[in-house]
């Protein structure tokens, strides 16, 4: 059994579980290369730049997948007594960087963090399970895959709802989720540590990562600007006469819903309420342009049965990460490649949906995942997709 071990104190007691349980288990980091590091050594090293010695590293946080919670996860498999080994991903991860920066230059919001996990932990990491001969891939999510009475394979929300992980599962391919692993999803954020502890495990009280890997200084923009220099540039602040207000330092700089930041001052509270850029325009309004009675998304991805175009179904939506999920109506749409108008999406996705919410709901946001929960069992997760538009 493979177990993704990303040196934080999660995966490092889903690995202690998994174990415990009887399970064979060989621990894997991910290394995807980090600003500023190579991938030719593993050695972590100090402030100076100075090679520290292993025995002597303090478990500290470093943001996700660096190369100290490279060392991290090490030393937890040699407390495990488990083989570990590190897959170089770096070119596979450009295809997330490019993702992210494209993104934000079409002047969509991206979540990179759900893209990771479909096509690398879920992706590339199962194909190397296959590679070494491993019958499961597990991870440290909050989330659960279990059986019904009927015995169909579900994703399910994790107990602990303030850490719940789901959302960011919902592209895992359904004939997946029969060799997929999520031994901590049965239990809370605390009781995980407090495992951690008895164990001896040494990242018991890791902080958890919070910023992106790859924007370790958290300016993504300067990011974007470095890999698509074209989108730099000032811009125009129009109302929603189109009347010009300011001027902004570049679309991908502000995102649908933000008020702070804006630089501009009209006297009563402003928000961004659409953005352009194509001319790089940004379009302020009052806090009631933001609100959307339904969107339509596309990359499809089912995990139950739901296969007819214009078949209905009662769920629950939830259309950004941490939003709480909201009722609403899913209707199946016309795939593109049925109309002609592109390629047929890969078995499992069905392409394109459209979600009327039983209220407005604000800043619904294009390039955000919008996931979906049964109606009358609210942590079952149905599946999900990428929002293109929202509609007012």
């Amino acid at each position: 059994m493979l177990c993704a071990m990303s040196g934080g104190v999660d995966s490092s007691v889903a690995a202690a579980m998994l174990l415990r349980e009887g399970y064979e288990v060989v621990g894997v980091f991910m290394r995807l290369g980090s600003p500023g590091e190579t991938l030719d050594s593993l050695e972590p090293f100090d402030s100076a730049g100075v090679a520290c010695d292993p025995a002597k590293i303090k478990i500290g946080h470093q943001g996700c997948c660096s190369i100290n919670d490279a060392a991290d996860a090490r030393l937890v498999a040699a407390e495990l007594g488990i083989p570990f080994y590190v897959v170089n991903f770096k070119k596979d991860f450009g295809r997330i960087i490019d993702y992210f920066v494209d993104e934000y230059a079409s002047g969509r919001t991206p979540n990179p963090c759900v893209r990771c996990n479909d096509w690398l932990k879920f992706g590339r990491l199962h194909e190397y399970a296959g590679q070494i001969g491993a019958d499961f891939v597990a991870s440290g999510h909050y989330a659960r895959i279990e059986r019904d009475e009927a015995g169909r394979t579900r994703l399910m929300r994790g107990v602990d709802h303030a850490k719940d992980q789901s959302y960011v599962l919902f592209g895992l391919p359904r004939e997946q989720m029969e060799s997929t692993l999520l031994p901590i999803g049965a239990h809370e954020k605390s009781g995980v540590r407090e495992l951690a502890r008895e164990w001896g495990l040494p990242t018991f009280d890791k902080p958890d990562s919070q910023e992106i890997c790859f924007v370790p200084d958290n300016d993504y923009a300067g990011l974007v600007e470095r890999r698509r220099p074209e989108v730099a540039g000032e811009g125009p602040v129009v109302n929603e006469r189109g009347e010009r207000v300011g001027t902004h330092g570049g679309q991908h700089r502000l995102t649908i819903g933000q008020r702070k930041g804006i630089g501009v001052a009209l006297g009563h509270p402003i928000f961004v309420v659409g953005k352009n850029p194509a001319t790089n325009t940004v379009t302020v309004g009052p806090r009631e342009r933001l609100m959307s009675t339904s969107c339509a998304a596309g990359e499809a991805n089912w995990l139950v049965d739901f296969p007819a175009i214009g078949d209905e179904r009662r769920v629950l939506a939830r259309y950004r990460y941490n939003s709480a999920a909201v009722p609403a109506c899913v209707r199946v749409l016309q795939d593109r490649a049925e109309s002609g108008l592109g390629t047929r999406a890969p078995s499992g996705r069905l392409g394109r949906f459209e979600v009327t919410f039983d209220s407005p709901q604000e800043a619904v946001t294009p390039g955000q995942a919008v996931v979906l929960y049964d109606g009358r069992e609210p942590d079952w997760v149905l599946g999900g997709g990428w929002i293109e538009s929202a509609i007012e």
